[in-house]
């Protein structure tokens, strides 16, 4: 199929983008890896393409203080590379080689990904896990929501018709800090059916600090609470990770029904997929 008739904008500054957005009846085009699909279907029919590959600067990735700031043109291709220091480098490289295959990765953004606000998407994930915060900007000016915050269901969040995603500040973690990312998929290339991305950063043998962060375990990305708090405080030994495990399957996951596993499954292959990854991040280095 073809999409339906609409205007196309080559926009060259940021101005551009916020005018061309302005009415709310627009949709940006960055790799478009999901919007044109789903144009070609006619599941959407934007009256406007707002094309911002041609803005100068959008595809920088910078370190900020505390943060790594990345911006609405960065590729998921740039995140299998040392994009980042340190522990928060690894993460991002461990999951951005299960993200579809080499195409999608080279056309594909994370602040795609984070716009389009797909339940099995990972980088949405990383975002909630880490505590991150997303940064908007439309005809009303600048606003910053954190990631928790900006997703309310499956394909939807908080950012307004007339909003571009400008960039999402994921904070770098310490020194030390162990990370794991493990992910189930019925077929090489799709969505995850679920993952499970960790990390733990031990002091004076116990956990200081945890992040846990689920995929496709609920209509919207979860941040396994329940399982973090398990592992807080104690030994990182198989006995927190039984606990955690059992917290993120019992308490964190909410699954929804799917063709090919029902709740009672999902549950079980949450806690598997926690298991793994936190035996990934107790893993000699």
């Amino acid at each position: 199929m073809k999409p339906a008739p609409f205007d196309y904008v080559a926009a060259r500054s940021v101005d551009d983008v916020v005018a061309a957005l302005a009415d709310g009846d627009a949709h940006v085009l960055a790799g478009g890896q999901s919007l044109v699909l789903e144009m070609n279907f006619r599941a959407i029919r934007p009256r406007r393409l707002v094309d911002i590959n041609g803005v100068a600067g959008f595809d920088r990735m910078t370190r900020d203080g505390t943060v790594l700031r990345v911006g609405p043109l960065v590729r998921h291709r740039a995140f299998e590379s040392d994009c980042a220091p340190g522990p928060l480098g690894e993460l991002l490289r461990r999951v951005a080689h299960h993200i579809a295959h080499p195409p999608i990765r080279a056309r594909g953004t994370m602040l795609g990904s984070l716009a389009y606000a797909h339940p099995a998407a990972e980088w949405p994930a990383i975002a909630v896990a880490l505590g991150a915060e997303v940064d908007l900007l439309g005809t009303g000016g600048h606003r910053t929501v954190h990631a928790k915050d900006f997703f309310t269901g499956p394909f939807s969040s908080v950012r307004r018709p007339d909003e571009l995603l400008v960039a999402v500040r994921l904070p770098l973690l310490p020194d030390g800090t162990a990370v794991g990312f493990v992910e189930h998929r019925r077929t090489h290339a799709s969505f995850a059916e679920l993952a499970v991305a960790v990390a733990v950063t031990v002091a004076d043998g116990r956990v200081a600090s945890a992040s846990v962060g689920l995929v496709n375990a609920a209509d919207r990305p979860v941040r396994a609470a329940a399982a973090e708090a398990a592992l807080i405080g104690r030994p990182f030994d198989d006995d927190a990770v039984a606990a955690a495990a059992r917290a993120a399957a019992e308490s964190d996951a909410d699954p929804l029904p799917q063709p090919h596993a029902d709740i009672e499954y999902q549950r079980h292959a949450v806690g598997v997929l926690t298991r793994r990854a936190l035996a990934q991040a107790r893993a000699p280095r």
